[in-house]
């Protein structure tokens, strides 16, 4: 097997030449047996579907949206896209008529896979085997987003789709040398960037374990009988699986590493983690979909660095800069711009237009932190996120993290609702652990207090069965605000 770089789709097929019988993916449904696939079985497929795919017309330069759940399917229309020189565009299969024709419009595929389309990927398996002829695509794939205004808008990785083996160390080798294969547990949607993203892992020779649907207590199971030894999740997925109430007895030894991305996690939960797999194999993360740069932080830096989500890796630089444009001091808050020889490789479909950037190249996604002198970057909010009350700046991350240290929250969001004194009021929505006996708001009013400036403090509590998050765990406070009267 060649070391220079390939496409992806001669990438897919080297991978089978080479150890056809070793397996590549394996899908954990909800219900049901788990089900493996090798290396040579997901050679032969994705050549199927891609010549089911070019008959229809999709080729070198074309998009194709796949609304389909997590799934062999969904992973095998992807291979099958790049073999024909297509972008995939994986896109959420629930969503409401008006929100996916809007969407669709944007993506503006030649072709759209849904589950309408099984029947159709049954039938290529009638199709030829024999390898489709090397193409680039000129683009990878696509991550859709309804971005802060809430208009939906496609992130495209505007990189050729070739597998480079100069650039798959994954980011933990910046400590150290990283062993591979690694047997990769993927929580999250493939239609979320930390599910994607594991794809580049399969290419690299990895083998997946993927989860039609988050499942905390079967994630554990996962770890222990197929010796896991690494995945990425968000905040709300690791505190799902931090409360499970085994969890200090269960067995993470083959754990090389965890890492945290995609929002600020709670220091409390940090400290859980960091207890879980100790402080070498936790690792947290700030990038975004764009692929701007990347800060990383590693478990023992985080403890002589509370809070921070670390420093530029792989040549990332950070700027924090004010509304002038100009730095601002060390420890000020201001609007985080990245800068990287890998960055700025994106374009958007939609109407959303590209992130603000410098005349000397650093952009920004609009996130709001500080450096310490020693360059580490704290996340403080997104500023359309901010809340302004009373004429003060408040980030629901820094509430929501308060708040998420009370043993009775499970979950908390925190947002800003209209009100004729404050302009806007801090309101606290949390789902209680023990929904027979929540705290009650005064008592969440008053831990407030103890840990946040007074105009901090939320003025109102709001207790719900369950916060409204996607299979990606994130929410719409947009929405959150709407439902409650703006």
């Amino acid at each position: 097997m060649t070391d220079a770089p390939v496409p992806f789709g001669r990438r897919i097929r080297d991978l089978a030449e080479e150890q056809p019988d070793r397996v590549a993916l394996r899908f954990v449904p909800a219900e049901g047996a788990e089900e493996p696939l090798t290396s040579a079985e997901l050679d032969r497929r994705s050549t199927q579907i891609g010549r089911v795919l070019a008959a229809r017309g999709l080729g070198v330069g074309d998009r194709v949206g796949i609304e389909l759940r997590n799934s062999p399917e969904l992973v095998e229309v992807c291979l099958a896209a790049w073999k024909v020189g297509a972008a995939p565009i994986p896109m959420r299969w629930d969503l409401p008529a008006w929100e996916r024709l809007r969407l669709l419009d944007v993506v503006d595929g030649r072709l759209v896979v849904g589950a309408d389309s099984l029947g159709l990927l049954d039938a290529s398996r009638s199709e030829p085997t024999e390898p489709l002829p090397d193409v680039t695509p000129p683009m990878v794939s696509g991550i859709c987003s309804s971005g802060s205004t809430g208009s939906p808008k496609v992130i495209m990785n505007a990189r050729p789709a070739v597998w480079d083996p100069a650039t798959t160390d994954p980011l933990p080798a910046a400590w150290g040398p990283v062993a591979g294969p690694q047997i990769v547990l993927v929580p999250a949607p493939l239609y979320h960037t930390n599910g994607f993203a594991t794809l580049n892992s399969l290419l690299n020779g990895d083998s997946l374990i993927l989860l039609e649907k988050f499942d905390a207590a079967r994630i554990v199971d996962l770890v222990e009988q197929h010796r896991v030894t690494t995945f990425t999740a968000t905040p709300t997925m690791l505190a799902r699986i931090a409360r499970l109430p085994d969890i200090a007895g269960r067995d993470f030894s083959s754990i090389r590493w965890v890492l945290q991305g995609a929002a600020v996690m709670p220091p409390s939960l940090v400290r859980t983690w960091l207890g879980l797999l100790g402080p070498l194999r936790f690792f947290m993360a700030y990038g975004m979909t764009e692929g701007l740069g990347l800060a990383v932080i590693r478990g023992d830096e985080w403890l002589d660095h509370p809070g921070s989500v670390g420093r530029g890796i792989r040549e990332t630089e950070i700027r924090i800069l004010g509304p002038d444009g100009t730095d601002v001091p060390t420890g000020e808050v201001g609007e985080i711009y990245l800068r990287s020889p890998s960055g700025g490789f994106y374009t958007y479909l939609g109407r959303a237009p590209d992130l603000p950037t410098t005349e000397d190249g650093f952009s920004t996604a609009g996130d709001l932190g500080r450096l310490d002198e020693d360059g580490y970057l704290y996340i403080v909010d997104r500023r359309v996120d901010m809340i302004i009350t009373g004429g003060a700046n408040v980030y629901p991350a820094e509430v929501e993290n308060a708040l998420s240290e009370h043993a009775g929250i499970a979950d908390v969001v925190v947002v800003g609702l209209s009100d004729d004194e404050w302009g806007r009021r801090v309101h606290a929505i949390i789902e209680p652990t023990d929904h027979a006996s929540p705290p009650s708001a005064a008592e969440i009013i008053a831990y407030a207090k103890e840990r946040l400036a007074p105009y901090k403090v939320p003025k109102t509590v709001e207790f719900v069965d369950a916060i409204p998050r996607t299979a990606a765990t994130k929410v719409s406070r947009s929405a959150l605000v709407a439902d409650r009267g703006g």
